[in-house]
């Protein structure tokens, strides 16, 4: 292996002295992990916590998303740099609302794209395709430059960047690799299960024992979270094989990270109903706009929305505003404030510098719910028939609080300064920072986690 550091978005990362595996267990709070640890479903974890392992309590980015952290996770950097603002945005130049799944919104390279171009083999499955497009470039395909000019270029090697979801269709000439399904041993997953996750989990250990990699990034998908709760016998399943294959990676000599792109509240009453605020309807009360008439230039966005709505109905708890010209902003989100289930309301300016966002890719108004209530545009917009459980969903402060597990002794670092949230001492962003450059500090005495 070459040695030295690679430098991207203002962050140095070191090369590891052993492969680094980082996995985003998707819709993970913290309560997961314990309750199956207390089942004696993850005895891999709770031994590495009796030992020589470390547990930190961390905040995602904001919106509490998938698109947003997974993202922030591969740049090192929250939306503000990286300018993934959600799943679904309102595209002003275009005009219209678009699915934020491609490569043309980032802002950013990704520290996998300068690990690739650094001479280190660099590993990504996802288990959901969307995500594909976003995590590959500079990888696999075209991406934005090193040197901060904003232009797409290819990458000099190619690395392996492919989801669980398409992975029949993986080839060397676009993922970097071909053949997964006879690789992997198992049959392509359906989307709205649990083997989607394992499949990709599966995956990254086999191409670690069969090929090698120095940084590998695993992406899972958030189909049991959005339906079971921690502690049930579907969560502990998951979590189960989690644990068996985050073992197996490090009996590979892996330093693994586990932790989430977000959390996952429950949405309801207690009789199972779900809580849900109708953002349109309420701005449309507040500004004497009947609900059959045309309110030119009212429009609100759920960045939740993504081609995978059967488990949440495009129901969030983060809401974007645009409102018609002429409108009365102050007055607008003093009203919204005002209603029950509504935890913040902000303006964009005051939005985009409290959670880092890209101030463009927002509303005039931002909207976060508390944790048990949900919100959505009108009722006939949000298509519920494909919920067969009780609505449990994210992208608020209540998806905030997420695990970071790591199988090495580590100095705790100083709490983060942010305003929300439960206290916390690291972000998921800082996964492979820790993974690399910490633990490098670490082994050779001079560490300082910041």
């Amino acid at each position: 292996m070459t040695t030295g550091n690679f430098t991207v978005n203002g962050r140095t990362y070191a090369r590891p002295a052993n492969p680094v595996v980082v996995i985003c267990i998707d819709g993970s709070e913290p309560d997961y992990h314990i309750e199956a640890m207390a089942a004696g479903r993850m005895p891999w974890l709770s031994k590495v916590l009796e030992d020589e392992g470390t547990s930190w309590p961390a905040h995602c980015a904001m919106p509490a998303l998938t698109n947003p952290n997974n993202v922030s996770i591969a740049t090192g950097r929250p939306p503000a740099v990286h300018g993934i603002s959600g799943n679904y945005i309102f595209d002003t130049g275009l005009g219209e609302e678009v699915l934020m799944n491609d490569k043309r919104f980032l802002r950013a390279p990704t520290l996998l794209a300068a690990a690739n171009e650094a001479g280190l083999d660099v590993v990504v499955v996802t288990a959901k395709d969307k995500l594909r497009r976003l995590l590959g470039a500079g990888l696999v395909e075209e991406g934005p430059s090193l040197d901060g000019s904003g232009e797409f270029v290819p990458p000099s090697r190619r690395g392996i960047c492919f989801s669980a979801e398409k992975a029949d269709l993986a080839t060397v000439e676009e993922n970097g690799i071909g053949d997964v399904l006879d690789m992997v041993g198992k049959p392509l997953p359906t989307v709205y299960s649990a083997d989607l996750s394992e499949f990709a989990l599966a995956a990254g250990v086999r191409i670690l024992e069969t090929r090698g990699a120095d940084l590998m990034y695993l992406s899972l998908t958030d189909y049991i979270q959005h339906k079971n709760a921690p502690g049930t016998e579907a969560a502990n399943d998951l979590y189960e094989k989690i644990d068996h294959y985050a073992g197996r990676l490090a009996e590979l000599g892996a330093t693994v990270v586990l932790t989430a792109d977000h959390g996952m509240s429950a949405k309801t009453d207690a009789q199972g109903r779900a809580q849900v605020v109708f953002v349109e309807e309420e701005v449309r009360r507040i500004l004497g706009v009947p609900a059959d008439a045309e309110a030119e230039g009212l429009r609100v966005i759920l960045p939740i929305t993504d081609p995978y709505t059967v488990h949440h109905g495009a129901l969030g708890s983060f809401a974007s505003v645009y409102l018609p010209e002429g409108a009365d902003r102050d007055a607008t989100i003093g009203a919204l404030r005002a209603i029950g289930g509504i935890q913040e309301v902000h303006g964009r300016e005051e939005a985009a510098a409290r959670f880092a966002q890209p101030a463009d890719r927002i509303g005039d108004i931002v909207v976060l719910a508390e944790a048990g209530t949900a919100l959505g545009r009108f009722p006939a917009w949000h298509d519920l028939s494909g919920l067969d459980a009780p609505l449990r969903s994210h992208g608020a402060l209540g998806e905030l609080q997420i695990p970071f597990l790591i199988n090495r002794r580590l100095p705790e670092p100083e709490p983060l300064d942010e305003p929300y949230g439960d206290p916390a001492v690291i972000h998921n962003y800082d996964a492979f920072w820790v993974a690399t450059t910490l633990v490098a500090q670490q082994e050779s005495g001079t560490a300082h986690a910041h």
